[in-house]
């Protein structure tokens, strides 16, 4: 096998004589029944320019696939062609984001025409990718957006942590108030937007291209589409790539709650990261310490926001980004360092936008999937003991940011349905997973692992980033592995417990 990406030694052992016989090759000729592709605009509406050079395209797939020949939507869908001669052709791979549901994903084959995703150019070129907005999110019908003012009221919004009892059914006001204006204005469409729908939409695009098979390439939520697509689809799998595993049991409720406590432990990191470099940034030199200034920090725009538009919620969302990935510890942690120490909100200001169209179908999106996928306690009561709980004990960076983006589920206009039960045998699949990583536990990954017998797990030891391969991650070893993955089929070998392991690239230096 030909190996394109610098590989360590331990990971060029673990897979000398993993291949498995790579499937037929899709045919480069069936018609894309579905599809009629035209270039892409250079300066796209949504998402700006990120689709230069991408072929665009619409797909028609029932609201309700129960009804195939009921009301249609539109999917919006990229596609950056295979520039390998046509006998090397290895067929189609979609792509999708994750981070959360309602995230559009019609940019990111740019990335792979581009040969700026980490994979080997060589193999990238092999295949045609797709991205796709799925349905209700960004180009794709129906565009969801419910009543703004949850997300973006224009100014700063109420703290997150209620100080009184009045905060509390303030805030569960307002997320009643946005899930009824969802049913409002979309009514029974919002049964059909779970992650179900999404994967059944999956193999219609898989059909409209002239698949037999599909590649598919998920991260973070789209670990659990994917998933959920494998169980229902399995034969349909060529190989498929899932990074930053979602735990696919107990429901997302449950699932919020536990990552409470990850992004918790994960914050603590970061300050501890931040009290190493105290003669950079000055900011103490325990976590504890670390943590008081952000708290100081958090202080000071509660009593007065910045520009009357950033105070405590939209402070925390500035700063947890932090909790996904270390590549933006510098940065944030220098306009921590300026708003606390020197009382410059320069830094704030850079990484706060006013949330516009995306982040409004992000919001609405998001809670139209989660808040059907699974049941949610109705009964506030439970939500108040448990987040109060939480808090009480010491897990308080997103406990109660977690609560209130997710509280418009205790109120959600339509029934839950139940989890996918997810897992098949013989499934050609590859799971890609940080060992710290706060938002996708690593438990989640060993148990698609056991749901997937013949699933491969590779694990980045001291791993804490979200999208771990093929992204700004750049963590060779691991691209490797993935690289070798698309190109021929090859897998480690199994073994107890993850399969193989690569080490997670050093935590950022400050700049002198």
């Amino acid at each position: 096998m030909r190996k394109f990406l610098a590989m360590t030694a331990a990971a060029a052992t673990a897979l000398a004589g993993a291949a498995v016989a790579a499937p037929a090759k899709a045919s480069a000729d069936l018609p894309a029944a579905g599809v009629s592709w035209s270039p892409c605009p250079d300066n796209d509406p949504v998402i700006g320019g990120y689709l230069k050079g991408l072929e665009c395209g619409t797909l028609e797939v029932p609201l309700d696939h129960s009804r195939p020949d009921g009301r249609t939507i539109r999917l919006a869908l990229t596609r950056a062609r295979h520039t390998a001669p046509d006998e090397q052709y290895q067929g189609i791979v979609l792509l999708n984001r994750g981070q959360w549901p309602g995230q559009f994903g019609r940019d990111l084959p740019t990335r792979f025409a581009k040969g700026t995703s980490g994979l080997s150019p060589a193999v990238g070129a092999t295949y045609d990718w797709i991205g796709f907005d799925p349905r209700g999110t960004g180009a794709s019908e129906p565009q969801i957006t419910c009543e703004p003012t949850y997300v973006w009221p224009g100014k700063a919004r109420p703290d997150l942590v209620p100080a009184t009892p009045a905060d509390e059914q303030a805030w569960l006001d307002k997320a009643r108030a946005f899930a009824d204006s969802c049913g409002r204005a979309h009514g029974d469409t919002l049964a059909h937007l779970g992650t179900k729908d999404a994967a059944r939409d999956l193999d219609l695009i898989r059909q409209a291209l002239g698949q037999e098979q599909l590649t598919y390439f998920g991260w973070d939520y789209g670990t659990y589409l994917g998933s959920v697509y494998a169980s229902m689809f399995p034969h349909r799998v060529r190989r498929m790539v899932l990074d930053t595993v979602v735990q696919p049991t107990g429901g997302w409720y449950d699932d919020v709650l536990e990552q409470n406590v990850t992004f918790q432990k994960s914050a603590e990191n970061y300050f501890s990261w931040i009290a190493a470099h105290d003669a950079t940034y000055h900011l103490g030199t325990t976590k504890a310490q670390v943590a008081a200034r952000y708290d100081e920090g958090m202080a000071r725009v509660r009593q007065t926001p910045v520009d009357g538009r950033i105070g405590p919620a939209e402070y925390t969302e500035v700063f947890l980004v932090n909790l996904y990935r270390r590549s933006s510890w510098t940065g944030h942690t220098k306009a921590l360092a300026d708003w606390v120490l020197r009382k410059d909100p320069t830094g704030l200001k850079a990484n706060f936008n006013d949330p516009g169209y995306p982040t409004q179908n992000k919001q609405a999106m998001y809670n139209a999937v989660q808040c059907t996928d699974s049941p949610w306690p109705r009964d506030v009561k439970r939500w108040h003991r448990d987040y109060w709980r939480q808090y009480r004990t010491g897990t308080t960076f997103l406990t109660w940011y977690n609560a209130w983006y997710n509280a418009p589920c205790a109120f959600w206009p339509v029934p839950a349905g139940t989890p996918h039960k997810t897992g098949a045998a013989g499934v050609d699949i590859l799971l890609v997973q940080g060992r710290h990583v706060a938002g996708s536990p690593l438990a989640g990954a060993y148990d698609v692992h056991r749901r997937f017998p013949n699933s491969r797990l590779l694990l980045e030891n001291d791993g804490y980033e979200h999208e771990t391969s093929l992204s700004r991650n750049a963590n060779t070893c691991i691209n490797a592995y993935v690289s070798a993955y698309l190109e021929d089929g090859t897998r480690p070998a199994s073994a107890k417990g993850a399969d193989a392991a690569c080490d997670a690239n050093p935590a950022p230096v400050p700049a002198p």
